[in-house]
């Protein structure tokens, strides 16, 4: 019988706090993470930059970082195989910035995104045969296969919108309702470095600051555009620096626990005074949608070394596994399953029924009268006005 106080060093940044007793070997319960030093602007103190986190959560990160990783690949070969059909953005590399977000809110808190909404989808509450039915266009679908791609809800959860940038003053008008209701809640708006240089950002920085409105405006900067480099479309690329007036942090959006931290500061900071950037540096794997093979403004190389080098699902499982919270065996065990689960649910949205004619007329207003019908969208109707 062998008992453990482990504090010594596993690895480069993780450092092993409390371990089980009275057996062989010790499984660390919770871990200690350096994560890369924040920027900051106009702010005197920012995020802890040494974080702890259990082995609780170390298992579901990882979990949904993998799932999210799956259901991107899934969703490519549905695409590939025209089973998909329309628009479809992808978020494979960008999985720790939903999953590091979500772990510092809740579900009562609210968030809205633009069209790589896939992954943010998943987190908030969505099955993942609901975000695939509503690819494949489904009526089980998250909204009822009526959104595809770029259009997909859930809980406090606005979408998933098309218009690039549009996003943010809405985002803005959502955490404006919860200052008016008194609510201790934030809205979180998305947007990516594309959409950074749009004026309806910068107004929406305006209102939110006059009105010091409980919103944590994020720029998702993964580094392009529609094929065109952060460097080429932007003047200034401290993005987290452009809402001037208002406070920023720049953090390393690979690392899923620097995420959480900084959002965790953020949230504490706009419910005390108003609004904050964060720009999360990322990557995307894929091109822009899937009409974009994503190489011909950058190479093949550099993709790769993005992989190998700052992947934040390999980065994660590297330290959760070198800190001894979670086993390799049970990591495996976590890959295997979610192969499965997603396996099941393409299979069930690729036979889930598809929306029946009826179906023109709903989800156009609120509670309609019996057999409501809408001009334009029946015949019956369209042929007694000729």
């Amino acid at each position: 019988m062998q008992f453990f106080r482990t504090f010594r060093p596993l690895g480069n940044n993780t450092v092993p706090l409390k371990a089980l007793q009275g057996c062989s070997y010790s499984t660390a319960t919770e871990a200690v993470h350096n994560v890369t030093p924040y920027k900051l602007h106009r702010l005197e103190e920012g995020p802890k930059t040494t974080v702890t986190y259990g082995r609780d959560e170390a298992l579901k990160y990882y979990r949904q970082m993998r799932t999210i990783r799956v259901l991107e690949t899934t969703a490519a070969n549905l695409y590939k195989s025209k089973i998909i059909r329309g628009f479809c953005h992808l978020y494979s590399g960008q999985e720790a910035v939903a999953v590091g977000m979500e772990g510092a809110i809740t579900h009562e808190d609210s968030v809205i995104t633009a069209y790589r909404a896939h992954g943010w989808t998943y987190t908030r509450g969505a099955d993942v045969r609901s975000v695939l039915a509503e690819l494949t266009g489904r009526k089980t679908g998250c909204a009822n296969g009526k959104g595809g791609s770029m259009h997909m809800y859930a809980k406090n959860f606005y979408g998933g919108n098309g218009i690039v940038g549009a996003q943010v003053p809405l985002g803005a008008g959502i955490a404006f309702a919860h200052k008016y209701k008194n609510e201790e809640k934030v809205c979180i708006a998305l947007y990516g470095d594309g959409a950074a240089n749009q004026g309806q950002i910068f107004e929406a920085y305006n209102i939110a600051k006059l009105w010091n409105l409980p919103c944590i405006f994020v720029c998702e900067n993964n580094g392009y555009g529609m094929g065109t480099s952060m460097a080429r479309s932007s003047a200034s690329v401290d993005y987290y620096s452009r809402g001037d007036y208002i406070p920023g942090i720049w953090v390393d959006g690979m690392d899923v626990l620097a995420v959480r931290e900084a959002t965790r500061f953020a949230k504490d900071y706009a419910l005390k005074n108003g609004p904050i950037v964060i720009e999360a540096f990322t990557y995307r794997y894929h091109g822009h949608s899937m009409s974009d093979p994503g190489t011909s403004y950058r190479t093949r190389e550099e993709v790769q070394e993005v992989r190998q080098k700052r992947d934040p699902i390999g980065k994660f499982k590297d330290v959760i596994v070198q800190a001894g919270v979670v086993s390799e065996a049970e990591i495996k065990k976590i890959e295997e399953e979610i192969k499965k689960e997603v396996a099941d649910a393409a299979e069930l949205a690729k036979n889930d029924p598809e929306l029946p004619p009826e179906e023109l007329y709903t989800h156009v207003y609120m509670d309609p009268p019996p057999n409501f019908k809408i001009r334009g969208c029946d015949d019956s109707i369209l042929a007694a006005t000729r």
